[in-house]
């Protein structure tokens, strides 16, 4: 019994949700349109695994990668296909929950996008027990821009900037050296605790730099405070069991560190590539190395950045190549994401589409899986891997 190592690319949608329609998101194609729109994508080594046809399954249609710079320097065989997801929403919480083999079934609760976004009485009991005199924000916004047009009037009143997504949170920005970090973590901690009646899955700690509008820029320590699963995920069966589950990046904040043995801080792709290699190299047998590439979401997908998006795939595609050489025979590791963002869509939110599932290893039978119909698969398959107790949803693809 080996190791699992899951390369989680938060927001890598590559379309044809069957539902996308409810949820407003028709059309929407993260890696088929951002392929097209660059006029191809240089990823030997995701071609080579099979992501083009997991996105064919998909939607229908081959993404546009046109000729490859260089040939694939990734040699180990693969099994790929496309999900979808039975959660009822297309948040992080849900799409990483149901990967490990918990969808979510029941609605989240959401704060409206217009001002005010907060209930009042939410607002004024949060500032009592934090000894603030009020807030600033109180809309849903994009992160960056937000603290841009209020980070100078927060740092002048000492007023944090609230502000909501259309995902089920409140964000909470503040900055790190003239509010203080421990004193946003000990506002948030407050905030998570106010919000539970109000069903939502995370409080979001948003501390920046910065001293005028044009200049401000966040920190990479963000912190989430997110309610705990509601039954046992894959994670928490097999620390159960003995076994590592190492998290890297924000992966213990969004499973509210269940299931976590060690949480391996790290942000940016080439600091969560390093880290996930490191770990990778000492984990013992019987270990999940989980890794949540957020930048294809947080820099790009949410800010519409169609440039930087294919720029992030190709670097990705370009450090791949170095896991093989630390993998023993009979490691496995996956390929997948957590819902969509296409960044050629209107607004900033997710985008609900199915997400590819590469399984590749050196002892991995080659075959296209075709369409999983739940996220819950990956779980289902590692629980398998691990002679863990299967779960209600989901089938093994081992």
């Amino acid at each position: 019994m080996g190791r699992v190592i899951i390369l989680m690319m938060d927001s890598f949608g590559i379309g044809g949700a069957h539902d996308a329609e409810e949820f407003g998101d028709l059309g929407t194609n993260t890696f088929g349109h951002i392929a097209n729109l660059n006029d191809g994508l240089n990823i030997p080594n995701l071609q080579k695994l099979g992501l083009p046809q997991a996105a064919k399954g998909a939607c229908g249609l081959y993404p546009v990668l046109g000729i490859q710079d260089a040939p694939p320097k990734i040699t180990l065989p693969s099994k790929y296909g496309h999900m979808s997801e039975l959660s009822i929403a297309k948040d992080t919480s849900s799409g990483h929950w149901e990967m490990a083999g918990v969808p979510v079934l029941e609605p989240w609760g959401y704060f409206k996008p217009d001002y005010p976004s907060f209930p009042k009485e939410l607002v004024q009991s949060i500032c009592a027990q934090a000894g603030i005199e009020g807030i600033l924000g109180d809309k849903a916004a994009s992160g960056t821009e937000i603290i841009q047009e209020l980070g100078e009037k927060h740092i002048k009143t000492g007023k944090p900037i609230f502000y909501t997504s259309a995902d089920s949170n409140m964000q909470i920005a503040a900055h790190e050296e003239h509010f203080g970090l421990d004193k946003l973590y000990k506002l948030c901690e407050i905030a998570f605790k106010e919000v539970k009646p109000y069903n939502i899955a995370r409080i979001i700690a948003r501390p920046f730099i910065g001293e005028k509008a044009g200049e401000f820029t966040r920190t990479k320590n963000r912190h989430d405070y997110s309610v705990t699963p509601p039954a046992k995920t894959v994670l928490d069966k097999l620390k159960d069991a003995g076994g590592n589950v190492i998290a890297i990046g924000k992966i213990a904040d969004i499973y509210a560190n269940q299931g976590i043995t060690k949480a391996v801080k790290a942000s940016g792709l080439e600091e969560l590539w390093n880290k996930t290699l490191e770990e990778i190299k000492s984990a013992p047998d019987k270990s999940v190395i989980f890794t949540n590439f957020v930048d294809f979401d947080m820099l790009w997908g949410h800010r519409r950045d169609v440039e930087g998006y294919a720029k992030g795939l190709e670097y990705f595609d370009k450090r791949l190549p170095e896991i093989e050489p630390v993998l023993k025979h009979d490691d496995i590791v996956f390929i997948t994401a957590d819902h969509g963002c296409d960044p050629s869509y209107k607004g900033s939110d997710h985008t609900r589409e199915q997400v590819p599932v590469i399984m590749f290893g050196r002892d991995v039978k080659p075959e296209n899986i075709g369409h999983r119909e739940t996220f819950a698969d990956i779980a289902q398959t590692i629980a398998e891997y691990f002679n863990l107790e299967p779960f209600k949803a989901g089938k093994s693809f081992l």
